[in-house]
């Protein structure tokens, strides 16, 4: 399930929600004081009232139970009671038996015994509410007078009452009055701010800040303008730098591209040196004697004998010509790619049946070490072979009598390692680095034509191997070739490898 992106609440809202939260806790608790503060001096007030009417009741009343008959006491009695509260009014004897009672008999029940002696005030709870008892001495005895005091709930009621409505306009007021503020002095700003912001952001190449609102917006829109102003700069001087990068690539592009050709100009001529070298000295040899058979003169055997020479420089040329082209068919046609997988160990027995006549391999041992089950290779068989000719003669020539020569082939993960290596003197560092180009070689003149090399690493590297010289041998040379080897046969047993669209050879 996706996340729910929260509401986010403007600033505006924010601020206008902690000032009702900061409102409602300022003046609820003062809502409650003053309610509380009312009614508790209202009661107050009120027992403070009960008790003076009392008294006065009972002054007038003691008064006129001094000098008047008991029917005028009655009426006088039932005069007083319903008014200002007072509920019911007895006369008790100095014993505290009742005389003269009249008005609510229930709330002079829940006065209860009366002593006429003391003066003493007594809350009762009547059935039409709360009361207050007021017991007052005289001559004869007591008076009670019974007055209710629960008025003061309804007359306190209004003032709670609009003391609340006061506070909720007040506080309305303030939070209405506080929005207009907000808006203009704070959030308006921070709209124009931002407007600003997105219209540089959608190309403007200036900040236009607002001047209204508080003074710290003035002063934030004004930084923000100096900080768009030094980034619009800077954005200019790094393209300034961006194009100087560009041309300078572009130089060096163009330098580059001079450079491969006089590279690529440079490789044809020693290429053509070098065929002018190795061809030319047997085509001179060959008009040489050309010109000696054309004089006449000369004995049949040694005619017989210049023309031998002839075909002997003819071979050579011949050969030189083969080499060249063994070297440019494999960059251009990929013809090293085996149709079918080559047997690395059969490979090396037939290289080894062929090496075993010359007189080169007669002078020197050679070891022969090949891991048993070698997966198939991807370099055709014969190609193989003459990569192997090709380094184990390089390596008898290098040899002295007696020398020793190892091949040697192993696996190595996905590929096939085989090294060829001798306890000749090396190659020299000077050579190491162009000893793969045609026509570099270390054998004297007209004992080699340094194609050999070359040709091998253009038919192991249209393979998708690779052929290298091991820098960290250093008793005689040792070159390492690394061959991939084929696919897996299909399961109607062709045995062609599939062909791959990452492999190189292709």
């Amino acid at each position: 399930m996706g996340h729910v992106k929260g509401v986010r609440l403007g600033l505006r809202l924010q601020i206008l929600l902690l000032l009702g939260a900061l409102l409602v806790a300022a003046f609820l608790p003062l809502f409650f004081a003053v309610s509380t503060y009312a009614r508790f001096t209202l009661h107050e007030v009120r027992e403070t009232y009960a008790r003076g009417l009392s008294r006065a009741i009972a002054g007038q009343i003691s008064e006129a139970r001094a000098h008047r008959p008991d029917d005028e006491l009655t009426s006088l009695l039932a005069a007083e009671v319903g008014t200002t509260g007072v509920e019911a009014i007895a006369l008790f004897d100095a014993r505290g038996r009742v005389e003269h009672r009249i008005g609510n008999v229930a709330a002079l029940a829940a006065v209860g015994a009366v002593d006429a002696t003391k003066e003493a005030v007594r809350h009762v709870v009547t059935p039409r509410g709360r009361a207050l008892a007021v017991v007052v001495p005289d001559a004869r005895g007591a008076i009670v007078a019974v007055v209710r005091t629960d008025e003061e709930s309804t007359r306190v009621e209004p003032l709670v009452r609009l003391s609340g409505l006061y506070m909720g306009l007040v506080a309305l007021l303030l939070l209405v009055l506080s929005y207009f503020a907000l808006t203009r002095s704070i959030v308006a700003p921070l709209l124009e701010l931002s407007r600003a912001a997105e219209r540089v952001a959608g190309g403007a190449r200036r900040l236009e800040a607002p001047r209204t609102g508080a003074r710290e917006l003035i002063e934030l829109g004004e930084s923000l303008r100096a900080m768009t102003d030094r980034l619009i700069s800077e954005e200019e001087a790094l393209r300034g730098k961006v194009d100087e990068v560009e041309r300078a690539t572009e130089s060096l592009r163009e330098a580059q591209d001079r450079l491969v050709r006089s590279e690529q100009l440079a490789s044809v001529g020693r290429l053509a040196a070098g065929i002018a070298h190795e061809i030319g000295n047997p085509i001179a040899a060959i008009m040489g004697m050309q010109d000696l058979l054309i004089d006449g003169g000369l004995e049949p055997a040694q005619e017989r004998d210049f023309l031998m020479r002839m075909r002997s420089e003819t071979d050579r040329i011949n050969k030189i010509v083969r080499d060249l082209l063994d070297f440019a068919r494999p960059a251009a046609k990929n013809l090293a790619v085996a149709s079918e997988p080559a047997n690395v160990e059969a490979a090396v027995s037939d290289t080894v049946a062929l090496l075993s006549p010359q007189k080169s391999f007669r002078e020197v041992h050679l070891d022969v070490d090949v891991s048993p089950a070698l997966p198939p290779v991807r370099l055709a068989r014969e190609h193989l072979v003459q990569v192997l000719l090709n380094l184990l003669l390089n390596a008898a020539d290098a040899c002295r009598p007696g020398g020793h020569v190892r091949v040697r082939a192993r696996a190595s993960g996905d590929r096939v390692e085989m090294s060829v290596e001798d306890d000749g003197p090396g190659v020299p560092a000077d050579v190491r680095p162009r000893l793969f180009e045609p026509f570099v070689t270390t054998k004297e003149v007209g004992k080699g034509t340094g194609l050999g090399l070359a040709v091998c690493r253009g038919l192991v590297e249209a393979s998708g191997g690779t052929i290298e010289l091991d820098a960290t041998h250093a008793a005689g040379a040792r070159f390492v070739v690394l061959l991939r080897t084929a696919a897996p046969a299909h399961a109607n047993g062709d045995r062609t490898p599939s062909a791959r669209s990452d492999d190189p050879a292709h």
